[in-house]
């Protein structure tokens, strides 16, 4: 077996215990933890004016970073929310305002129509099914955020916010080449900032 193969299954194994652990982490969270999460980011992690931030809308039990996008958008940040076009490429971003239609993307999952202005987004927030302290994160296994993330970072600098509960932290994840680094884990109890060894 390769070693890609090898980390691909050591996600996929590990994937079940992190939903399961997730699930876990937002009941004891309890209610109000992404309003909470919202406080911890707007005081501490560094957003200078003419960001674009792009958030994305929590499903099962992905912690809720709606409460952040609509401060952001109420102090006059652009914002965006992503959608799918492909299984294969990257996310497209398209700009959100709170009441903004949205449509149904192929996962169900609300997104602003077609129509609506295209984005390039300078700050991400992540969801997630776990992280460590090295800020490297388990997703669902589609890969549409490490590729998004590839992409935008050949362009300019972006900063990735990966938005969890505490309690989805692991002491390490299996990663290989194609696997994004985060900038800034925050959850309902605080910011964390990733350090990045220095070349």
């Amino acid at each position: 077996m390769s070693h890609s193969a090898a980390i691909h299954d050591r996600k996929q194994a590990l994937r079940e215990y992190a939903l399961a652990r997730r699930r876990s982490a937002r009941r004891a969270a309890g209610p109000g933890a992404g309003v909470r999460a919202a406080n911890h980011y707007l005081a501490a992690v560094p957003t200078p004016a003419g960001a674009v931030v792009s958030g994305y809308w929590a499903i099962r039990d992905e912690i809720d970073a709606m409460p952040l996008l609509a401060r952001l958008a109420g102090t006059g940040f652009v914002c965006c929310l992503p959608a799918v076009v492909s299984k294969k490429k990257a996310l497209q971003f398209r700009v959100w305002t709170p009441g903004a239609a949205l449509s149904r993307g192929p996962f169900r999952i609300p997104e602003p129509v077609e129509s609506a202005v295209p984005a390039e987004p300078t700050h991400l927030l992540v969801p997630l099914l776990a992280y460590d302290r090295d800020g490297y994160r388990l997703g669902y296994g589609g890969g549409y955020y490490d590729r998004s993330l590839r992409a935008l970072r050949r362009l300019r600098p972006v900063v990735a916010i990966g938005m969890a509960y505490t309690g989805q932290l692991v002491p390490d994840l299996p990663r290989d080449e194609h696997d994004e680094p985060l900038d800034w884990i925050v959850t309902e109890r605080g910011a964390m900032p990733i350090p990045r060894p220095v070349a």
